[in-house]
């Protein structure tokens, strides 16, 4: 991926998808095929899956944040690609790799989303850890109105996000819900105006940015992995996780800089 600057942030040109890294910590994954209203294809998602891939291993980078051009986040899987395929080039071509990927980012991921999130775009936003999304946006799983169903998350992870009858509201009869609504069960964190979902984003992505990587680290980790254990079992995992942050530099620290009352300045360790 060849870089520039624009307006002090560097970005790596690799359409339909491109990368900004902002000297806060941020960093916004664009995903632009507007002729498509942003609809994944398998280029785009091996674009994303490289993108992801490349800021998690960017120490620079503490916070990246999904969204699309063109007032759209993603209006789904692309069709006209999707409707020859078979089982067997689901297997050999990974179609589900970017959904995987997002899922284990080792950075706070946060999906910014306006106008549509549908089908694969909405899983794409599922397998974000936060969801932004700007009132007039949509969202659902609309795979059974062409004869398939969710594949990438939507039946699971959706069903642990709003419970079981919203769930199958949404995916047996394909209708999207709005923003309000899923704010109001719990499928979105945050609402913004139309058109300032990316900047609500950015903003929430500053505040996570702030904050010490290894316990961001830690929370992440243990809500993943804690969500689906018996209730003690990931007791034991949060506990565990809460005592080993106390060997780390970042909490001394912090907890100097609450005594002393002066910001804490963080370094990951």
């Amino acid at each position: 991926m060849s870089a520039h600057a624009v307006n002090g942030t560097a970005v790596n040109e690799a359409a339909p998808v491109t990368t900004g890294i902002g000297a806060d910590g941020v960093a916004v994954i664009t995903i632009d095929r507007p002729h498509r209203r942003n609809a994944l294809n398998l280029d785009v998602k091996r674009r994303l899956t490289e993108a992801v891939r490349t800021l998690n291993a960017d120490d620079t980078v503490r916070v990246i944040v999904l969204t699309g051009a063109g007032g759209y986040f993603v209006a789904g899987t692309d069709i006209d690609e999707m409707a020859s395929m078979t089982p067997t080039s689901h297997t050999l071509q990974a179609t589900d790799e970017v959904f995987t990927t997002l899922r284990h980012s080792a950075k706070p991921l946060i999906a910014a989303v306006e106008g549509y999130a549908l089908g694969g775009g909405c899983e794409l936003a599922l397998a974000c850890d936060l969801i932004v999304a700007a009132e007039g946006a949509r969202l659902g799983q609309p795979e059974i109105k062409v004869g398939i169903m969710p594949g990438a998350g939507g039946t699971q992870r959706l069903l642990r996000t709003v419970g079981k009858y919203h769930a199958l509201r949404m995916m047996l009869t394909g209708e999207p819900i709005d923003a309000r609504t899923a704010f109001a069960c719990g499928l979105v964190s945050e609402l913004s105006p139309d058109g300032a979902a990316l900047a609500h984003a950015l903003a929430l992505a500053r505040t996570v940015a702030a904050m010490p990587p290894l316990a961001v680290r830690a929370i992440l980790d243990v809500v993943e992995q804690g969500q689906d254990a018996p209730l003690e079992t990931a007791l034991l995992l949060e506990r565990k996780a809460f005592q080993l942050l106390f060997d780390s530099a970042d909490q001394k620290e912090g907890m100097r800089a609450f005594l002393d009352k002066r910001p804490a300045r963080y370094t990951g360790s």
